[in-house]
């Protein structure tokens, strides 16, 4: 068993290609060795800025001997037949076997050397590497057949044990040399085998482990901050950046002026880390300090000051540019700003930017005039109790309260966007909604209408911040609602991976608002008002924009792929990832009038609750026996109303039927406590109070199929049964639809 090693130099790969390529490098190693029989395990892969290094440790030293077995003419067939299949298998008659009349060749190959399975493989994987984007060099680039690689392809070492891997790639032969650091030891580097290359390497500085190199760089930065008094901010992703930057780390602290603190700390922090790749760091409160840490390539002997002023210089120049956006912004107030969105589309179908924030605001006043976004707390109309499961109606608002935070909310809604058109946001695009913030509280604007300037996108993603101040709930929700219903509008929806438009983020975003916020309303109402009277008609749209937009409401609402099908589905996505079961989700939105949001997943809940019980469990055997009975009997399994009369329905109002047994008797029995209560439960939200009042139906029903015949031959005695059955069924289904419940 050998091990083998490979590097592939080359000028400088961007840091952003390093982990891709790590992946490629093995995925093409490990498919031209199985390709050639040959099985590798654990495989060390590294990257530098300047090459890619594979080491397979234990290789055999050839492949293994095979056996290839080729079926042939049948042994009736011509000559001329025969002597063809032996000119192919290169055998004689004698070597041939007769198996049931057909002539079989078994082929014997021996094992090749492994080194000569790597020859060919190291050419095949450098022609067949891909990347993101890659070049052509030199005179050879004339061809399009020339070798494409990432930056011009300079060395390769390919050593098997102590022997070198004869190959060639594009005119650059394999050898034993390779190059150090740039700086510190430009000259050549003879590597002996695997065993030796990250230590030679390193006596000539570099550090050939991607991970070393994060490590140096993750402690470093820290320990350069804490010496001078003050906290590393963590950025993860600066750290593999830093790292596939250089070869030898060396993080340094520097300085900046105090005077540029007076810009948001966010735009320093962009500055420092989009620009110059530098960490920031802050005080013992908590508080960006001036202060930064860049990351050298090399050791210098004055200990880095040279290189830490030059970095003070830059990011002086960048900090100054920051600071003029700053001021330049805050001379125009955003209403002014907010005028400039007509020259910004949206979307050609959808009109400018401007005509969106109308939309929008519009919606948000709306959200709070019909009290679905409350002056009291977001949600507390009507919300839930998460703690046992019951609804709980907050007092109403007053009148003025409400009228109040309708106007702060279409103010902020009015000017959520119009940081968009700004200096800062022009440079850094990262940045929209949070300047938008910082710039109204600049020219005194309501906090809480900057704070939903700055929060209106959120949740941005999975682990974003859910807003919760009812202003900012308003818009948040209005944003994204709108986005969703134009764009399904215009038959713009997502397909398989393709969603261009964020449309899954935006409805994710809106369920999180409406479940951390507890917001109590009938999606398909909510959103078919919206389409018909708040946001897809109205003074802003053009006459073809309304021609085409009515013409597209039925995609919102109505049809299988419309809107509240689409929030529904990805509401079961997120429940799914939130250990939540589909099929429930199922059982509850199949009884139909269910997309309240809130009340939806509440019953689901306590449907999971009670399901995970015994007497969960049972009562679905019980309710799929019962349904497979009637489905037998051609027996409807609509729910029978208690006290209703009917074809083969129990009158629980006539005396009991003369037929029926004790067993009977209890079932029904159990049936008009539990159905009644299970219903006024439901009505209450106390879903579960509800499936406590299902668990009373275990014992009667498990203790009626095991005690009477339901076919029984009386036809009586058989639709009474029947019914009881119907009705036992229609009870549950007054709680879930148990046929959608999987088990």
């Amino acid at each position: 068993m050998t091990d083998f090693l490979l590097e592939l130099r080359s000028e400088e790969i961007p840091a952003r290609m390093q982990a891709s390529a790590r992946a490629e490098l093995e995925k093409l190693f490990r498919a031209q060795m199985s390709a050639a029989g040959l099985e590798t395990g654990d495989l060390t892969i590294w990257s530098t800025p300047r090459r890619l290094a594979l080491i397979a440790k234990g290789l055999p030293d050839a492949t293994a001997a095979v056996s290839e077995e080729l079926k042939g003419p049948r042994s009736s067939a011509p000559l001329q037949a025969l002597e063809g299949f032996l000119r192919k298998t290169g055998l004689t008659q004698d070597q041939l076997e007769d198996r049931d009349g057909v002539w079989f060749a078994v082929i014997d190959k021996l094992g090749r050397a492994t080194a000569e399975v790597l020859a060919d493989a190291i050419p095949a994987i450098v022609r067949g590497f891909v990347w993101p984007k890659s070049m052509r060099w030199g005179k050879a680039s004339a061809s399009s057949e020339s070798l494409r690689w990432v930056r011009p392809l300079s060395g390769i070492v390919a050593i098997f044990g102590e022997e070198l891997i004869q190959c060639e790639v594009s005119g650059i032969s394999a050898g034993f040399a390779t190059r150090g650091h740039r700086s510190h030891c430009p000259g050549e580097i003879t590597i002996g085998s695997a065993s030796d290359y990250a230590e030679k390497l390193r006596a000539c500085h570099v550090i050939v482990d991607h991970e070393e190199r994060q490590s140096i760089i993750r402690d470093g930065a820290a320990k350069a901050a804490a010496d001078a008094g003050l906290i590393l901010v963590e950025d993860e992703g600066l750290v593999i950046e830093n790292a596939g930057l250089t070869e030898w780390p060396v993080p340094l602290l520097g300085r900046f002026d105090e005077a540029f603190l007076e810009v948001p700390p966010e735009v320093i922090q962009l500055t420092a880390r989009v620009n110059q790749k530098y960490f920031v760091v802050n005080d013992a409160d908590g508080k960006l300090a001036n202060g930064f840490v860049c990351t050298a390539n090399v050791d210098a002997v004055d200990g880095g000051a040279e290189i830490v002023a030059g970095n003070r210089k830059v990011l002086a120049a960048r900090l100054s540019d920051a600071r003029f956006f700053w001021e330049q912004d805050r001379k125009t107030k955003l209403q002014d700003h907010a005028k400039k969105l007509d020259r910004i589309t949206f979307h050609e179908k959808l009109g400018t930017v401007a005509d969106k924030v109308e939309r929008v605001a519009k919606l948000a006043r709306w959200l709070v005039e019909q009290n679905i976004v409350a002056p009291a707390k977001a949600g507390a109309a009507g919300g839930l109790r998460s703690d046992d499961g019951k609804a709980s109606l907050a007092a109403p608002a007053s009148a003025g309260a409400t009228a109040e935070l309708a106007d702060q909310v279409e103010l902020a809604a009015r000017l959520c966007k119009a940081d968009l058109v700004t200096e800062m946001v022009g440079e850094f695009p990262e940045l929209q909604g949070l300047m938008g913030g910082y710039y109204a509280r600049a020219e005194g604007l309501p906090d809480a209408v900057a704070d939903a300037i700055r929060d209106h996108y959120k949740p941005v993603g999975q682990g974003d911040d859910v807003p919760t101040a009812p202003v900012t709930v308003a818009v948040a929700l209005a944003d994204k609602v709108d986005t969703l219903m134009c764009f399904f509008a215009i038959g713009e929806k997502p397909t398989g991976s393709k969603d261009p438009f964020a449309l899954r983020r935006a409805v994710l975003g809106a369920i999180r608002i409406v479940q951390d916020n507890l917001l109590r309303f009938s999606l398909d109402d909510t959103l078919e008002t919206l389409a018909g009277d708040v946001v897809l008609r109205g003074d802003n749209l053009s006459e073809s924009q309304n021609e085409l937009l009515s013409h597209f409401i039925g995609e919102i609402c109505t049809n299988d792929a419309g809107l509240v099908n689409f929030f529904i589905e990805r509401l079961k996505v997120q429940q799914r990832e939130a250990g939540v079961r589909h099929d429930l989700i199922d059982a509850v939105f199949a009884l139909g009038g269910e997309d309240d949001l809130v009340r939806l997943l509440s019953r689901v809940k306590a449907l999971q609750a009670f399901m995970a019980t015994d007497d969960g469990a049972n009562l679905l055997a019980g309710y799929k026996r019962a349904a497979n009975i009637l489905k037998q009997a051609d027996f409807s399994v609509a729910p029978a109303k208690a006290g209703a009369a009917g074809i083969g329905a129990p009158n629980t109002t006539a005396p009991a039927f003369a037929g029926a047994t004790d067993v009977d008797r209890a079932l029904l029995a159990a049936l008009d406590t539990a159905e009644p209560a299970a219903s006024a439960a439901v009505a209450e939200e106390r879903f579960t109070d509800a499936m406590a009042a299902l668990a009373s139906l275990r014992a009667p029903i498990d203790a009626f199929f095991d005690g009477v015949m339901v076919n029984d031959p009386d036809e009586a005695v058989r639709a009474y049964r029947l019914g009881l059955l119907a009705r036992f069924t229609g009870a549950v289904h007054g709680v879930a639809d148990f046929s959608k419940i999987e088990g």
